[in-house]
């Protein structure tokens, strides 16, 4: 699934090319996204110009003066640029569902094999069921370590769980959580009221650069995932604990195990992570 790093490296890539633009037409190809589109969409969005492309969490957030579009890539989920679409060669693919096609003559695909993204407008989108349960971002100031001792007191719930609950911080998925716990040395199944201050300063910290750091690299590819040019990330070169499980740390050499959590595969260093 297409985590914080992914979806902030297609919003840069797009925003150039549809910020400021007028939608000649929303094509719709397949509306069984994960909520059907609306058939009025096409007509609320033509002759409309977007104003910001902006991330909430995971989602997209295209921005027009009457209302917002609310789009999450799923599990599979991509968007793609076609520059210049009406004299290219690139054909629609199977899973090429919608298309947004610019002023500029340029044309947004959205990609989704499963089918499990979406497209929304909504009118509210500060009130939108998926937007109004939502944690703090991870790379904002509302976001530390101090923020997450105070609300992990008393949870019993692994770290890992923990961490990964939007409720408490958005869009840390599974690869980047279990990333963090290595680099701050914490197992993933500690509980996290039992994780100290001082540990949840260290982690805090992580997280932030682990985060920056994979948007600066493009994301991470693992099966689907290619930013809004088609190209793929390149953090998946650079991954310490996940999907190593059976090889030595880089850290001590010892080798990396794995557990489940949450029907999740968890890797981590039984040495490194205490």
């Amino acid at each position: 699934m297409p985590e914080l790093p992914e979806v902030e490296t297609t919003r840069r890539g797009l925003a150039p090319h549809v910020v400021g633009q007028t939608i000649d037409r929303l094509l719709v190809r397949d509306a069984r996204l994960r909520w059907p589109v609306e058939p009025a969409l096409p007509r609320q969005l033509k002759n409309r110009v977007v104003q910001a492309l902006e991330r909430r969490a995971k989602y997209l957030l295209f921005r027009f003066e009457h209302g917002t579009v609310i789009s999450h890539l799923g599990m599979s989920g991509s968007w793609r640029v076609i520059t210049d679409a009406a004299n290219s060669e690139q054909d629609y693919r199977t899973h090429d569902h919608l298309a947004l096609l610019l002023g500029s003559g340029d044309e947004l695909r959205y990609h989704d094999p499963r089918r499990f993204g979406c497209f929304l407008f909504t009118k509210t989108p500060d009130q939108h069921p998926l937007i109004t349960e939502l944690g703090p971002e991870p790379l904002g100031d509302q976001f530390d370590g101090e923020y997450l001792f105070a609300i992990s007191r008393g949870r019993k719930a692994p770290i890992k769980s923990f961490l990964m609950d939007n409720h408490n911080v958005v869009g840390v998925g599974n690869i980047y959580a279990q990333e963090a716990l290595f680099r701050a040395g914490i197992h993933p199944l500690r509980q996290a009221g039992r994780v100290s201050r001082e540990r949840y300063l260290v982690l805090a910290g992580v997280v932030k650069e682990i985060l920056a750091y994979a948007i600066e690299r493009g994301g991470t590819t693992l099966r689907d995932f290619l930013n809004s040019d088609g190209e793929p990330g390149y953090f998946a070169q650079e991954l310490t604990v996940y999907g190593r499980a059976g090889q030595q740390c880089h850290a001590c050499g010892a080798v990396i195990r794995e557990v489940r959590l949450s029907n999740r595969t968890t890797g981590y260093c039984p040495q490194c992570q205490t």
